[in-house]
């Protein structure tokens, strides 16, 4: 058994987190030297706008997290206002046109809902504003309605998906694929490199095309996975882009007597855990995670701030998909668990897991 808080306890930190930094700007300071200042944090001091298209989960939690940490590292930056949309595409736009209120000169993004979110960003772009729509692609054209998207290779990351099934399926199956909302683009770029790869019929696709939407919250992937293995008898192999969402729906199932297939996912504590938990007992149970990318928001901020300091670029301008665990070759890494740690942690992130645990009290 798992010994971490329940889902409900960890939602509700999480929520009560995100009020309070609703609630409140964060102030960003910084006692480090001028030497000690990075290259994309220019002289001009501004304030800053963060918002989350959904922030109710502990993934969001740590990325926000992060761009906290990122931000102080900028003594121009006096100012970070963060706003949850709830997953309320009105409240989203609503947040955005906020920042612009606000006076905000530099916004980040999240727009959960795609292509809904493009006039609010040409809005605050054409207000002056330097904005950076992140992760998730709203449409539109750089330099016209918006400053930069900071997207991630999120194909890429349904190939070694793709490549890790056929090595550890080779005689085929089926496949149930998980994301967030409806015809969010990460769900949808995934789903591509995953099929570019399991071209061979052996590999059937199973459930709702190009995904089962989950909206990433767990209660909501925890309905959608019961449906399915009440739905089809045979299941090979699951696709997730956040593996500790369906942890909750895997134990009940595991506790009926389902048997747990191959599931390649995106890495969280509480995911790896489970696996090493249960994969003595659950002989088709393996297991690889591509890392979750919570520092993918720190590319986007120094973006905006470079853009809005006048400070130096970054290089990238795209957040990489890279392999985390693989509980069959152990490379890079065998599948982690730290039990002395909240299941709500990402290993694979640059802030340290203690770290992390500390965001759920303080």
């Amino acid at each position: 058994m798992i010994r971490f808080k329940s889902r409900a306890a960890v939602v509700a930190s999480v929520i009560s987190v995100a009020a309070l930094t609703i609630a409140t700007s964060v102030v960003a300071t910084s006692s480090s030297s001028a030497a000690g200042v990075p290259s994309w944090c220019g002289p001009k001091k501004i304030t800053m706008g963060f918002t989350d298209g959904f922030g109710g989960n502990s993934w969001r939690l740590v990325t926000t997290a992060a761009v906290r940490e990122e931000v102080k590292l900028c003594p121009s930056v006096t100012k970070l206002y963060y706003a949850d949309g709830q997953g309320k595409t009105d409240k989203a736009i609503s947040d955005i046109k906020g920042m612009v209120a606000k006076g905000v000169k530099a916004l980040v993004v999240f727009p959960d809902a795609g292509q809904a979110m493009l006039p609010a960003l040409r809005s605050a772009f054409k207000a002056g504003v330097k904005t950076v729509p992140y992760r998730v692609w709203a449409g539109g054209t750089a330099g016209k309605d918006y400053n930069l998207f900071v997207g991630s290779d999120f194909v890429l990351a349904g190939k070694l998906w793709g490549e890790w099934i056929k090595k550890n399926l080779p005689n085929g199956g089926n496949i149930l694929s998980l994301s967030g909302p409806a015809g969010n683009s990460q769900g949808a770029d995934e789903a591509k490199g995953l099929h570019a790869v399991l071209t061979d019929p052996k590999y059937k696709f199973i459930g709702a095309q190009p995904f089962e939407v989950t909206n990433w919250d767990p209660g909501k992937a925890q309905e959608v996975l019961t449906a399915a293995i009440a739905k089809y008898p045979q299941i090979d192999a699951i696709t997730t882009d956040f593996g500790p969402s369906i942890v909750s729906a895997l134990q009940a199932a595991v506790d009926s007597g389902w048997k747990v297939p191959a599931i390649a996912g995106s890495d969280g504590n509480v995911f790896g855990c489970f696996y090493q938990d249960n994969h003595a007992t659950q002989p088709n149970f393996k297991m690889m995670t591509i890392s979750t990318q919570n520092d993918h928001s720190r590319l986007a901020a120094d973006w905006a701030i470079a853009l809005a300091t006048g400070g130096k670029t970054p290089t990238a301008k795209s957040y990489p998909s890279t392999l985390f665990e693989d509980s069959v070759s152990g490379k890079p890494s065998p599948v982690q668990c730290r039990k002395d740690l909240p299941g709500d942690v990402y290993l694979s992130a640059k802030m340290s897991g203690d770290a992390q645990a500390k965001l759920k009290t303080n």
